[in-house]
């Protein structure tokens, strides 16, 4: 009898062949270069990131792929309507992970590396958008998933424009996601406009929220929580308020936060349930603030004073030149549980004024 070895590392070579030799389909990949775009930092994209996302969803969806380069203009992804069978997926990707440039002392100048998407208008919408639909599925919302991945997306110092809004999409995910206002977070200037660095799907029906390896600096809201959220390895660092737990009916899991120099870590401005599982903050200390950045010094890790919020929540403090504090400062938050890491949860008896 023949040996059966070369038959079977015959056919076992021949699929694996096949699946080396494998491409992603062209109809699922869209290169902004291919519709006009240019990454030189100085030419407006606006329209020719609008033809490719038509393209893309013209084709049921696919990847919008962003070469290095800075890439100025807004990203604007058309409403999704009905008839649908179903929503469908938008990827927004770039070819390198960003550097998230951040701290609590000192100026490291942000340098243009990687892939980046900078709008300086002083007004209008955020630099990436969901267009709302008015033949929606539900209640509005563009029938898509959003995913956002390996991007820087920048501003201004005290911008008047956001810098993703996610408000209309059904779903979202990002991941490796940079969103700053052009300076490093300890230079920043007081953020007076109102605007957020991330807003996520504000959708209660089939909404989902996943971010991991996020981190905003220097707008006046950090991000922007709203239904589902499911998230970790999130820094907000120079916001004015880092985040903002708005109303939701469905309970929000947050892992690893890192919350810096922001004038309220966490602010509660609707009902809304979450878990923090480590609440890592860093305040400033003596001698680390100036009439620039004074406004970063902290006035409370938990905002929430018309006690909306229900949360769980485990911190850890350090004030700068100082070290690791028994300290942890609330407005209201009434049924807000928290304790430092190793201790009984903390006595409500602190208050902010």
């Amino acid at each position: 009898m023949k040996p059966i070895l070369p038959l079977l590392t015959a056919l076992t070579l021949i699929p694996l062949a096949a699946i080396h030799g494998a491409e992603v389909p062209a109809a699922t990949r869209f290169d902004v270069r291919t519709y006009g775009a240019v990454g030189d930092d100085a030419t407006d994209n606006t329209e020719a990131f609008s033809r490719c996302l038509k393209a893309l969803v013209d084709a049921g969806g696919g990847r919008m792929y962003l070469p290095d380069g800075v890439y100025q203009g807004r990203i604007i992804i058309p409403p999704v309507s009905k008839p649908l069978p179903s929503w469908i997926t938008v990827e927004i990707v770039g070819e390198s992970e960003p550097a998230p440039v951040f701290g609590t002392i000192g100026n490291f100048p942000l340098q243009n590396k990687g892939t980046i998407v900078k709008c300086l208008a002083e007004s209008g919408g955020a630099t990436i958008s969901a267009a709302k639909s008015a033949n929606s599925l539900y209640g509005g919302f563009s029938a898509v998933y959003v995913v956002v991945r390996n991007l820087e997306v920048r501003t201004y110092d005290n911008p008047r424009i956001g810098g993703i809004d996610l408000n209309h999409a059904m779903q979202c995910r990002l991941e490796n996601v940079f969103v700053n206002t052009g300076v490093y977070n300890v230079q920043a200037s007081k953020p007076t406009h109102g605007t957020k660095g991330l807003v996520t799907p504000v959708s209660d029906n089939a909404a989902v929220t996943i971010l991991r390896n996020v981190t905003v600096t220097g707008y006046h809201t950090g991000i922007l929580v709203y239904e589902h959220t499911d998230a970790d390895n999130i820094v907000v660092a120079g916001n004015l308020h880092g985040l903002d737990f708005g109303t939701a009916h469905h309970a929000s899991r947050f892992g690893r936060v890192g919350a810096y120099r922001n004038t309220h870590h966490v602010t509660v401005s609707g009902r809304h349930g979450f878990s923090i599982t480590q609440l890592n903050t860093e305040q400033p200390g003596p001698g680390q603030t100036s009439p620039q950045n004074v406004w970063q010094t902290l006035v409370s890790d938990i905002n929430d004073p018309k006690n909306l919020g229900t949360a769980d929540i485990n911190y850890w403090v350090v004030e700068g030149n100082v070290g690791a504090v028994d300290k942890f400062t609330r407005n209201g938050g009434a049924s807000i549980q928290a304790r430092r890491i190793g201790s009984a949860p903390a006595k409500i008896t602190q208050s902010a004024k």
